[in-house]
């Protein structure tokens, strides 16, 4: 009988040599983890960002592999580690196929590899398009809190794009407290416009007051709306008049192309990480290469919690939150640790074979 180890720290009982174990978390106990947990897995997320700013994480750039046949999708490697109470390493592997849409899938797909950072072993593999969009969806809903403090909290939510990632955004939002007098939604599917009214109007989530509203252009979402959530995969700016952010609302630019660069010289813009969000042609991206610098920047949203920036009660605040894998890594530890607590942790036998140096 081998000796028990913990995958967190690669230690033994007995004083015996580690014998490194590996397990394999599926969707559904993904989902079974999380479901319910939003207040805390945006504290989680807030923690994370604070560790992040601190210095205490390292978040190297994402690798994007793409495809000459294949212009559309991509597969993102995102490597990172995490210190802290949180103490793992890894790498999120995610791909995104638009075409999926067409075929009845969605668009993106991923796996998480958590690695034990003292051995370097990996010890887990966990399904990571609901970690994925859980730790984005958590991170929008910290940001709405945050950059809402200085003005009266919105009453008026606006979804551009209807997809996963707009109900878990919506999903986290009314976890956390938050209810709206109307729900607007946009989106060019209309099939995909009337499933997530379905969602809005079936989930318990939903106030039931909320007037849920499908509107037929994206000037009437935006006009209508305090808070605007762009959750779309759209790959080039398609929103160019500032005009239409003239009664100042809050945005979450979750999905980073949506907005001209002319638009984001127009507001106040909070990033969650300078360095990662000014590239791969983001909307902030090329508002740095159409006017030669970053001053249109107003901080990071660990600025704003830490008081270390103020965010403006009159101009329209844009926040572009880039993604990091340190959120992933922290969520997917999260799952790791929950699912070995109930007992239910798949671990494959015998997954490393050579653990003898010299056989």
């Amino acid at each position: 009988m081998r000796p028990v180890t913990s995958p967190a720290t690669g230690t033994a009982g007995s004083g015996a040599a580690p014998v490194p174990s590996f397990a394999v978390i599926s969707g559904a106990q993904v989902h079974q983890a999380l479901a319910g947990r939003e207040k805390e897995l945006v504290e989680l997320v807030e923690a994370t960002y604070r560790l992040h700013g601190a210095g205490e994480t390292v978040n190297p750039p994402s690798y994007f592999l793409r495809f000459p046949d294949r212009p559309t999708s991509r597969i993102i490697a995102l490597p990172a580690s995490v210190g802290g109470q949180v103490a793992v390493d890894g790498l999120k592997w995610i791909s995104s196929f638009p075409e999926n849409v067409a075929d009845g899938l969605p668009r993106a797909s991923a796996v998480l590899i958590l690695n034990d950072p003292r051995t370097g072993y990996p010890f887990a593999c966990l399904e990571s398009s609901i970690i994925s969009a859980t730790r984005t969806a958590a991170s929008a809903a910290l940001a709405a809190d945050w950059l809402t403090r200085t003005r009266t909290q919105p009453t008026r939510v606006g979804f551009f794009g209807t997809g996963l990632i707009a109900r878990y955004i919506h999903t986290f939002l009314a976890g956390t407290g938050w209810t709206f007098d109307s729900v607007g939604v946009y989106d060019l599917s209309a099939d995909s416009a009337a499933g997530f009214c379905g969602y809005l109007r079936q989930s318990g989530a939903a106030a039931d007051a909320a007037d849920v509203t499908v509107h037929d252009s994206p000037e009437e979402l935006i006009r209508s709306s305090d808070l605007v959530v762009f959750a779309t995969v759209a790959g080039r700016p398609h929103v160019t008049d500032p005009a239409l952010f003239a009664h100042h609302p809050v945005v979450l630019h979750v999905s980073l192309r949506d907005l001209a660069p002319e638009v984001l010289l127009e507001s106040a813009n909070f990033v969650d990480d300078v360095d990662h969000c000014l590239k791969a042609e983001t909307s902030p991206h090329l508002a740095e290469q159409l006017t030669g610098g970053r001053d249109f920047l107003d901080g990071t949203l660990d600025d704003v919690m830490t008081g270390r920036v103020e965010v403006p009660a009159d101009r329209t605040v844009v926040f572009s939150p880039f993604g990091l894998g340190v959120l992933d890594l922290a969520v997917g530890k999260y799952v790791h640790d929950e699912v070995a607590r109930t007992g239910d942790l798949r671990v494959v036998d015998d997954f490393f074979h050579e653990l003898r140096r010299y056989g």
